[in-house]
């Protein structure tokens, strides 16, 4: 996407994650990390297409705090588990604000999907179901952690542009559809228990415990769907359990003793990656991923050495895995992974990269 100019705009609900819609403004992560919704606003659905104008397709952020990120990867056909071809969007017609009257988009949604499970939304044209857009709707949260989305014709509007394909493909909730993936992470190690580092940059290498997909084959943080009514910290725990130490098939005395284990490591202080909209392969015009990437860090080594590493629920295979920019993960975790070793002032790349400049 091209940079504009233009402002960072805080948007409503009571601090929603530090809920914030880029109107194509360089900033940076801290500046994310630090702002909080405080101002209320009428829904979307109620604005005239006038009041548009100012909303503009989601950023990510670089090292140096430059926005250069538009979708790709929600973009990529065939769609996962099925033939679906999406119709081609070009980079420069991604935009929304870009006018595209000859936009003909694919209808998709999953069969397993239209068959009404406990976690998907009924079809809109269903009599019974009137979703509440940009609010928390009962106990599900159709609040953006990016700010507020745009309702067009009664279907939520991806806010990171168009994909190509409308409906809700394998995704369950018409909209943001919200996750949270735990990255744990230690030091890399010798047999007498030094720090290992790299040989070029001098710096330690940082592991993190990764997961191979069921569904694609990719590797991936071990994450998951946040339940109606749960809270991010339950779903970062309770994921982390149940795809890296396959917790759903312990006896109830080993997962007594998992839970002590897991409560020392998930009771400290974390350091929030990312909060926000996700490239993922799954997403369509009217739904899409969002997650809130947390980093919990065993520096000792210690209490990961007293949890045994083994896949379950979504997850193939489970492994420690060196991180470094050669790292070819899921959607955009590696995005997530590479934020974790600036944190952590780890090795990432050989090459130190551009200078940042103010």
């Amino acid at each position: 996407m091209r940079l504009l100019g233009g402002a960072l705009r805080a948007v409503a609900e009571p601090c929603f994650a530090r809920a914030v819609t880029v109107v194509s403004f360089t900033v940076t992560l801290s500046s994310l990390a630090a702002r909080c919704c405080c101002r209320l606003r009428p829904p979307l659905s109620n604005l005239s297409p006038v009041h548009w104008s100012h909303l503009h397709s989601l950023k990510m952020f670089d090292s140096c705090g430059v926005s250069k990120f538009y979708h790709s990867k929600a973009l990529t056909s065939p769609y996962p588990g099925s033939n679906i071809e999406r119709s081609q969007v070009p980079e420069d017609k991604v935009d929304w604000l870009t006018e595209w009257k000859d936009y003909n988009p694919v209808e998709y949604t999953s069969v397993s999907v239209l068959a009404g499970p406990k976690w998907a939304d009924p079809q809109l044209s269903d009599k019974n179901f009137s979703p509440t857009f940009n609010e928390r709707d009962g106990e599900v949260e159709r609040r953006s952690l990016n700010g507020l989305y745009v309702v067009e014709n009664g279907r939520p509007r991806n806010p990171a542009g168009r994909t190509g394909l409308i409906g809700r493909g394998l995704l369950g909730r018409w909209g943001p559809n919200h996750a949270a993936d735990p990255i744990v992470t230690r030091w890399k190690r010798d047999r007498s228990g030094n720090k290992i580092a790299h040989p070029v940059t001098g710096k330690n290498i940082l592991q993190f415990v990764a997961i191979k997909r069921r569904d694609c084959g990719e590797w991936a943080i071990p994450g998951g769907m946040v339940d109606p009514g749960e809270k991010i910290s339950a779903t970062l725990k309770r994921e982390f359990g149940e795809e890296a130490l396959n917790s759903l098939q312990k006896s109830p005395k080993e997962k007594e003793e998992l839970e002590k284990q897991l409560h020392r490591l998930f009771s400290q202080e974390p350091f929030v990656v990312y909060r926000g909209y996700v490239d993922d392969p799954r997403n369509t015009d009217n739904a899409w991923m969002e997650t809130e990437a947390v980093n919990y860090h065993d520096e000792s080594g210690e209490t990961m050495d007293n949890l045994p590493l083994e896949a379950g629920d979504d997850a193939g295979k489970v492994k420690w895995v060196d991180i470094s920019e050669k790292l070819k993960l899921y959607a955009n975790h590696s995005y997530f992974i590479k934020l974790v070793t600036e944190k952590r002032g780890a090795h990432w790349s050989e090459d130190p990269g551009p200078e940042c400049h103010e």
